[in-house]
Protein backbone atom coordinates (compact mmCIF):
# COMPACT_ATOMS: atom_id res chain seq x y z
CA UNK A 1 0.00 0.00 0.00
CA UNK A 2 1.50 3.79 -1.09
CA UNK A 3 1.95 5.51 2.11
CA UNK A 4 -0.40 8.68 0.71
CA UNK A 5 -3.12 5.52 0.41
CA UNK A 6 -2.03 4.87 3.99
CA UNK A 7 -2.44 8.11 5.38
CA UNK A 8 -5.89 8.75 3.54
CA UNK A 9 -6.70 5.25 5.34
CA UNK A 10 -5.52 5.77 9.11
CA UNK A 11 -7.29 9.37 8.80
CA UNK A 12 -10.43 8.52 7.32
CA UNK A 13 -11.09 5.98 9.87
CA UNK A 14 -9.56 7.91 12.72
CA UNK A 15 -11.98 10.96 11.88
CA UNK A 16 -15.01 8.80 11.21
CA UNK A 17 -14.14 6.51 14.71
CA UNK A 18 -13.58 10.39 16.82
CA UNK A 19 -16.96 11.97 15.48
CA UNK A 20 -19.11 8.48 16.00
CA UNK A 21 -17.43 8.00 19.64
CA UNK A 22 -18.24 11.63 20.07
CA UNK A 23 -21.78 11.94 18.87
CA UNK A 24 -22.07 8.65 21.65
CA UNK A 25 -20.28 11.41 24.41
CA UNK A 26 -22.63 14.09 23.33
CA UNK A 27 -26.16 11.96 23.23
CA UNK A 28 -25.18 9.64 26.50
CA UNK A 29 -23.13 11.95 28.69
CA UNK A 30 -24.92 15.26 27.61
CA UNK A 31 -28.10 14.60 26.31
CA UNK A 32 -29.30 11.88 28.38
CA UNK A 33 -27.08 12.76 31.67
CA UNK A 34 -27.55 16.00 31.37
CA UNK A 35 -23.84 17.38 31.58
CA UNK A 36 -23.43 20.28 29.19
CA UNK A 37 -21.58 19.59 25.98
CA UNK A 38 -18.62 21.65 26.72
CA UNK A 39 -18.13 20.05 30.15
CA UNK A 40 -17.87 16.55 28.43
CA UNK A 41 -14.86 18.22 26.22
CA UNK A 42 -13.65 20.02 28.81
CA UNK A 43 -13.22 16.56 30.75
CA UNK A 44 -11.08 15.35 27.42
CA UNK A 45 -8.82 18.68 27.78
CA UNK A 46 -8.65 18.08 31.41
CA UNK A 47 -6.35 15.09 30.22
CA UNK A 48 -3.77 17.36 29.75
CA UNK A 49 -4.47 20.84 31.34
CA UNK A 50 -6.33 19.26 34.83
CA UNK A 51 -9.10 21.17 36.54
CA UNK A 52 -7.81 24.20 34.78
CA UNK A 53 -9.69 22.83 31.94
CA UNK A 54 -13.03 23.29 33.25
CA UNK A 55 -12.37 26.94 33.45
CA UNK A 56 -10.91 27.97 30.11
CA UNK A 57 -14.70 27.98 28.34
CA UNK A 58 -15.12 26.82 24.49
CA UNK A 59 -11.26 26.90 23.56
CA UNK A 60 -11.04 24.34 26.41
CA UNK A 61 -13.63 22.46 24.77
CA UNK A 62 -12.27 22.36 21.41
CA UNK A 63 -8.69 21.60 23.21
CA UNK A 64 -10.79 18.31 24.34
CA UNK A 65 -12.48 18.05 20.62
CA UNK A 66 -8.80 18.14 19.07
CA UNK A 67 -7.23 15.40 21.68
CA UNK A 68 -10.47 12.90 21.12
CA UNK A 69 -10.33 12.78 17.57
CA UNK A 70 -6.11 12.95 18.04
CA UNK A 71 -6.23 9.70 19.98
CA UNK A 72 -9.27 7.95 17.48
CA UNK A 73 -6.67 8.59 14.57
CA UNK A 74 -4.07 7.14 16.84
CA UNK A 75 -6.24 4.52 17.34
CA UNK A 76 -6.80 3.63 13.98
CA UNK A 77 -2.89 3.84 13.01
CA UNK A 78 -1.97 1.38 15.21
CA UNK A 79 -5.18 -1.29 13.81
CA UNK A 80 -3.53 -0.60 10.11
CA UNK A 81 0.07 -1.12 11.80
CA UNK A 82 -1.14 -4.59 13.37
CA UNK A 83 -3.09 -5.16 9.82
CA UNK A 84 0.42 -5.01 8.17
CA UNK A 85 1.55 -7.80 10.27
CA UNK A 86 -1.56 -9.58 10.93
CA UNK A 87 -4.03 -9.83 7.66
CA UNK A 88 -6.75 -11.68 9.48
CA UNK A 89 -8.35 -8.63 11.11
CA UNK A 90 -8.53 -7.87 7.36
CA UNK A 91 -10.77 -10.98 6.48
CA UNK A 92 -12.67 -10.62 9.71
CA UNK A 93 -13.58 -7.10 10.38
CA UNK A 94 -16.61 -7.95 12.68
CA UNK A 95 -14.39 -10.10 14.86
CA UNK A 96 -11.82 -7.82 15.04
CA UNK A 97 -12.85 -4.48 15.36
CA UNK A 98 -15.31 -5.29 18.33
CA UNK A 99 -11.97 -7.29 20.02
CA UNK A 100 -9.87 -3.81 18.94
CA UNK A 101 -12.16 -1.40 20.34
CA UNK A 102 -12.92 -3.12 23.49
CA UNK A 103 -8.73 -3.15 23.73
CA UNK A 104 -8.66 0.51 22.98
CA UNK A 105 -11.78 1.00 25.77
CA UNK A 106 -9.84 -1.03 28.30
CA UNK A 107 -6.53 0.79 27.31
CA UNK A 108 -8.34 4.71 27.57
CA UNK A 109 -10.47 3.98 30.54
CA UNK A 110 -8.31 1.72 32.70
CA UNK A 111 -4.55 3.25 31.69
CA UNK A 112 -4.48 6.66 30.42
CA UNK A 113 -7.11 8.44 31.62
CA UNK A 114 -6.02 7.21 35.65
CA UNK A 115 -2.65 8.32 34.65
CA UNK A 116 -3.12 11.99 32.89
CA UNK A 117 -4.39 15.30 34.47
CA UNK A 118 -8.21 14.15 34.82
CA UNK A 119 -9.23 14.53 37.97
CA UNK A 120 -10.25 11.62 39.34
CA UNK A 121 -13.69 10.53 39.01
CA UNK A 122 -15.94 8.26 41.31
CA UNK A 123 -16.29 4.43 40.08
CA UNK A 124 -18.31 4.53 36.55
CA UNK A 125 -22.19 3.37 36.77
CA UNK A 126 -23.02 0.15 35.19
CA UNK A 127 -25.11 2.27 32.62
CA UNK A 128 -21.95 4.38 31.32
CA UNK A 129 -19.68 1.38 31.14
CA UNK A 130 -21.94 -0.35 29.06
CA UNK A 131 -22.12 2.39 26.85
CA UNK A 132 -18.38 3.10 26.98
CA UNK A 133 -17.66 -0.75 25.73
CA UNK A 134 -20.35 -0.26 23.68
CA UNK A 135 -19.33 3.05 21.65
CA UNK A 136 -15.48 1.53 21.56
CA UNK A 137 -17.04 -1.50 19.96
CA UNK A 138 -19.28 -0.32 17.70
CA UNK A 139 -17.62 3.22 16.82
CA UNK A 140 -14.12 3.00 16.96
CA UNK A 141 -13.15 -0.90 16.57
CA UNK A 142 -15.72 -1.31 13.84
CA UNK A 143 -15.37 1.37 11.40
CA UNK A 144 -11.77 1.43 11.96
CA UNK A 145 -11.46 -2.07 10.53
CA UNK A 146 -14.17 -1.85 8.17
CA UNK A 147 -12.80 1.22 6.60
CA UNK A 148 -9.02 -0.72 6.70
CA UNK A 149 -10.49 -3.42 5.18
CA UNK A 150 -11.80 -1.87 2.29
CA UNK A 151 -8.78 0.39 1.61
CA UNK A 152 -6.30 -2.70 1.43
CA UNK A 153 -9.10 -4.48 -0.45
CA UNK A 154 -9.34 -1.75 -2.77
CA UNK A 155 -5.63 -1.29 -2.93
CA UNK A 156 -5.29 -4.47 -3.67
CA UNK A 157 -7.95 -4.86 -6.58
CA UNK A 158 -5.97 -1.83 -8.31
CA UNK A 159 -2.36 -3.53 -8.40
CA UNK A 160 -4.04 -6.12 -10.34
Amino acid sequence: MQRSSALRTILTAGLIAGILDGLDAVVFIAWIRGIPVERVFQFIASGALGIRAFHGGVAAAALGVVFHVTVAIWAATVFYLLTRRWTWPLRAPFVAGPIYGFGVFVFMHYLVVPLSAAPKQPPASVGSIVNLIFSHVFFVGIPIALITRRANTSDQERSW
